[in-house]
């Protein structure tokens, strides 16, 4: 099955807006990937961890 990526739809089209990540469905797992470099890879997690990922963001958790 050919993963379909996706980005959220508050991401822009250009300048620093264009900046995001995109994520898909990979066989119980998650897909993540650079939107602007996806033939560099993607990282795989479980759905659990995917979603702790969200939560950690959401609580603006990750000194970044």
């Amino acid at each position: 099955m050919t993963p379909v990526w996706r980005k959220s739809s508050h991401s822009g089209s250009s300048g620093d807006q264009s900046d995001c990540v995109e994520v898909a469905r990979l066989s119980g797992n998650i897909g993540l990937r650079d939107s602007k470099a996806p033939d560099t890879g993607h990282l795989i997690l479980t759905a659990e961890s995917f979603a702790d990922l969200i939560a950690s963001v959401k609580r603006d958790e990750l000194n970044i």
